[in-house]
């Protein structure tokens, strides 16, 4: 993997709060939910019913002590309050039937050359119903007001003194700090996790002369990852007619991603799959074996089976609303 490749990776944390106005009674629907997400991948939860932050991820239980839950369980329970208290005022000012609140909060951080996170951009933004309502811009350190109904909240958290220079550093440095533990946790246990599954097949193409090459690499996460479909050792791009899927999630919280490209039946070249997928320290590279391979797949964006000949290999607060 290049330098510049590697520069081009960065990591997200962000937590969504979500208020109902009231219960709506569905199952599975709670009235006030908060989730952590690292690189959108859930890691905590904590909802009305169960009234604790519970962890989503096997190595959060694992590297977090007891009294970070604890601590998290207040945090979410006196954000509950708070919304609650908002959601009331709101409702009355904007003259709203039942609606939703929700609060998103979060950094990214791109990767450099020493393992470090640097900040990117930060969000710290309030919704409702559905439509922006106030949010932080990181760049100018103003409080913004997209319509009329948020102008009071505006005017007064801009008065607040040292609200502004909070909220940026949180932003900037709080949550870059969480975000760059987290990563490293969750890298550890990656490093245990199985490698990326590879693929090299090819069918039929509507041109009776020509078949429909793929590259696959499959169960892989983080989602970052590099493919590259090569003929006689030159990586080809889409001026020789390469697609790509992009990278698209399985059902089990992996990710996929599948490259293409039209070849005649007769190319005597020889064609090969690369794959480099730095967070499980996999670069494999698997050339086509000439034959045409058969894939079964149940559903266009989930891998459920792949069944193929043998082919070589040459190997993420403030109460102050009113």
């Amino acid at each position: 993997m290049s330098h510049m490749e590697l520069l081009s990776y960065t990591h997200s944390l962000h937590y969504i709060y979500t208020s109902l106005s009231k219960p709506v009674g569905l199952p599975g629907i709670q009235e006030f939910t908060a989730m952590g997400l690292l690189d959108d991948r859930m890691i905590d939860y904590f909802d009305s019913e169960n009234q604790a932050k519970v962890p989503k991820q096997e190595w959060m239980t694992e590297c977090l002590p007891a009294h970070y839950w604890d601590k998290g369980t207040q945090s979410r329970k006196s954000k509950q309050q708070w919304f609650n208290i908002s959601m009331g005022i709101l409702m009355e000012r904007m003259r709203h039937t039942p609606h939703v609140l929700q609060w998103m909060i979060g950094c990214e951080g791109q990767r450099q050359p020493d393992g470090t996170l640097r900040f990117v951009r930060g969000m710290w933004m309030y919704a409702y119903h559905g439509i922006d309502f106030l949010y932080f811009d990181n760049k100018t350190r103003d409080w913004v007001a997209p319509i009329q109904e948020a102008e009071p909240t505006k005017r007064k958290w801009d008065s607040v003194q040292g609200l502004k220079e909070y909220t940026k550093e949180y932003l900037e440095n709080d949550c870059i700090d969480w975000l760059s533990k987290f990563v490293y946790h969750e890298q550890q246990q990656l490093k245990k996790a199985p490698p990326p599954e590879v693929y090299v097949f090819a069918k039929k193409a509507k041109v009776e002369s020509n078949l429909i090459l793929t590259c696959l690499a499959t169960g892989f996460y983080p989602k970052d990852i590099i493919v590259k479909i090569r003929r006689n050792g030159r990586v080809l791009t889409a001026d020789d007619g390469l697609t790509s899927s992009g990278v698209l999630p399985n059902n089990d919280e992996t990710f996929q991603r599948r490259d293409h490209v039209e070849i005649l039946k007769s190319d005597p070249s020889e064609f090969s799959c690369e794959v480099i997928h730095e967070a499980t320290g996999v670069d494999v590279a698997k050339t086509w074996s000439k034959k045409l391979f058969i894939v079964s797949v149940v559903d266009h964006n989930f891998v459920s089976s792949v069944r193929a000949w043998s082919s070589s290999v040459s190997s993420r607060s403030a109460s102050l609303l009113s």
